[in-house]
């Protein structure tokens, strides 16, 4: 379990990530509240710096913890020394991508296993979704959160985790 900072940011890489943390928002299923976020919202960009000069620089009263939703392991996040001690950053990988949710979710797993596509270009050739990196498709497709919720758990099941990497379901409330 995470030891929460006064504010909370919570970054994510693309439009389907977005969607996925928002509706878990929407629906109270993460360990934090939207009223505890920065600005009350996802926030989109990518590098430390960015960060740091759009929100860091308000003047906060307390410590910060940052999520960062991403696939990859290997983005660094930098930020200056004034800020090293009062933002604990943790990244949530969704390796290889996010859209393995909907190949669990449609039961495809064996089926994309066995394939060499990636599970994005999967969805878009085996399951004729073609949309499956957008907000609005992906907020559409899990409107139902417990279809949400059991996709994220079968995910933890499959994926293979690495020691001290945190997932979407260590965001989950239990």
């Amino acid at each position: 379990m995470f030891e929460l900072g006064t504010y909370v940011a919570c970054i994510a890489e693309g439009s389907a990530e977005q969607a996925i943390i928002d509706i878990l928002l929407d629906h109270h299923l993460l360990i934090f509240e939207r009223e505890h976020m920065i600005d009350e919202k996802v926030l989109r960009c990518r590098s430390g710096e960015t960060f740091e000069s759009r929100y860091l620089r308000k003047g906060f009263d307390g410590p910060i913890t940052v999520f960062r939703i991403l696939d990859s392991r290997r983005e660094n996040f930098k930020l200056s020394k004034v800020y090293r001690d009062k933002v604990d950053v943790i990244n949530v990988i969704t390796a290889p991508e996010i859209e393995m949710l909907i190949i669990l979710n449609e039961d495809k797993y064996t089926q994309f296993k066995g394939s060499s596509m990636k599970p994005s270009e999967f969805c878009k050739s085996s399951l004729h979704y073609h949309n499956v990196k957008s907000y609005d498709f992906v907020k559409t497709y899990f409107s139902d959160p417990a279809v949400l919720i059991a996709a994220i758990k079968r995910y933890t099941e499959v994926s293979r985790i690495q020691s001290g990497e945190s997932t979407l379901m260590d965001l989950l409330r239990t």
